[in-house]
């Protein structure tokens, strides 16, 4: 799918985000995904790889498990009281757990839906939430300790 934007890059901040999904011309779609106003988790075989484009990352550069990077921050954004499931929560870039996603368009739909995977102790979960980019924020990095 292509978008009708200016270059994309591959890494996205909050304002290259934020254009993605503003130039996106969501139509509604009938793809297993579903809405996904706020995270979901979505099995292998809702996601429908064949009809979906990486076009970023929100991850840092070398961000993966044998990085020599430092790891992104565990820390959530909700200045307003909001939760991890909330529907209206910021999208925070710098924030888990949009710090571990990458942003993908449906050529269906045309909308971007931000995926990551959450690895638990004995578990695989594959997330998503569709990209509202009024709720995306430039929030400041989370302090370091």
């Amino acid at each position: 799918m292509k978008l009708k934007t200016p270059e994309v890059p591959r890494l996205l901040d909050a304002t290259s985000l934020r254009a993605l999904g503003e130039a996106a011309l969501a139509q509604k779609c009938s793809c297993p995904v579903g809405e996904c106003a706020a995270w979901e988790s979505v099995t292998d075989d809702r996601w429908p790889a064949p009809q979906m484009e990486k076009v970023g990352s929100l991850r840092a550069a070398g961000d993966s498990w044998d990085s020599p990077t430092p790891e992104p921050t565990f820390e959530e954004f909700h200045p307003q009281g909001t939760r991890y499931e909330s529907a209206d929560a910021p999208i925070a870039p710098l924030y888990f757990p949009y710090n571990r996603c990458d942003a993908f368009a449906c050529s269906t739909c045309q909308r971007v839906l931000l995926k990551y995977t959450e690895f638990g102790g004995y578990y695989i979960d594959h997330r998503v939430r569709a990209l509202q980019p009024q709720r995306v924020v430039d929030a400041a990095p989370p302090p370091v300790d």
